[in-house]
């Protein structure tokens, strides 16, 4: 499936900027299942200094600076992309316990002192298979600034870690519930609200389901990262599809040795095939804020988005 992306941010300042320095988040990657064609930025007014590069979590980042008074800043990312769904949903069905799954990520195959010695003779083939995998995964285990691991958090999860039970379907239940339990609600929170409110009044956006997923996998000793992209929306039958009224959104992914990381959207209840499209992952939702800078001057301002996902023939 191949679509077209323009995400447009426009500040209004009341007072003149006279210098700004941002960096933005807002080309997709390329991995397995996704492949950018094209992606530029049109600026007004039209940058001094603009550089690219690749930030640890390998997702692109442009940096660029605006050195003339202007009382208006309009960023545009346009990119096309092409998703590969997955041929299969056999990897749906990987049935690695999340006890199995906990014990290579945190204490590696020698440490498992509960486990029998043919058990730990399997660990240790899994280790050795996915060592590398599991290695990068790891950091993905520890606190982030935006997702602290809670006694709350766990107590949530709880009942979706089973004794014995597939991470896959573990995952699969957490979704499920923050689905269910929490009210999607655009005006209760902003990106400084911590967990611990969500958690309280069960309200969010797509941001807070995320990190609330990633956190209740943190708990149990499951590595979980952060996803932001888009979602392609369809207009309701009948309807005129309206440019520009898609939105940014989040999700998380969860890593599953044998599998790899598998996508999963809490606020939509589902897996993403064809139909979500990654920029950038990291830790949580820091790493990764598609567009932020300083400015001097400007006073007060306004901010406005409009992001289209249209899809191509």
């Amino acid at each position: 499936m191949k679509y077209r992306i323009t995400h447009t941010t426009v500040y209004d300042y009341s007072q003149s900027v006279g210098l700004c320095q941002n960096e933005a988040k807002l080309q997709p990657r390329n991995f397995w299942r996704q492949q950018c064609h094209s992606s530029y930025f049109d600026i007004t007014p039209a940058p001094m200094d603009f550089r690219e590069r690749i930030d640890f979590f390998g997702n692109r980042v442009t940096y660029f600076a605006i050195q003339q008074p202007h009382s208006k800043l309009v960023v545009t990312s346009i990119s096309d992309v092409t998703i590969f769904p997955r041929q299969n949903n056999m990897d749906l069905f990987n049935q690695m316990t999340w006890e199995q799954v906990r014990n290579l990520l945190q204490a590696g195959p020698l440490q498992g002192q509960e486990q029998s010695l043919d058990q730990q003779s399997q660990s240790q083939i899994q280790y050795q298979e996915y060592a590398l995998e599991i290695i990068e995964a790891r950091q993905y285990l520890l606190d982030s600034p935006m997702v602290i691991v809670t006694p709350d958090l766990a107590t949530y999860a709880q009942s979706s870690f089973q004794p014995n039970r597939a991470l896959v379907d573990v995952v699969y239940d957490l979704m499920k519930r923050i689905y269910s339990d929490f009210t999607y609600d655009p005006t209760f929170t902003t990106i400084a609200t911590p967990l611990s409110e969500v958690i309280r009044f069960r309200r969010g956006v797509c941001q807070d389901f995320a990190h609330l997923a990633i956190g209740c996998l943190r708990a149990y000793g499951i590595a979980a990262r952060y996803i932001s992209g888009y979602v392609e929306t369809l207009p309701e039958p009948g309807k005129c599809r309206l440019v520009g009224s898609d939105a940014s959104h989040a999700w998380f992914s969860v890593y599953i040795p044998g599998t790899g990381w598998l996508d999963f959207d809490p606020t939509n209840n589902t897996v993403p095939l064809d139909q979500h499209i990654t920029l950038a992952w990291g830790r949580d939702f820091s790493d990764v804020t598609p567009l932020k800078g300083i400015a001097l001057g400007g006073g007060q301002h306004t901010l406005s988005v409009s992001v289209d996902v249209l899809r191509l023939e």
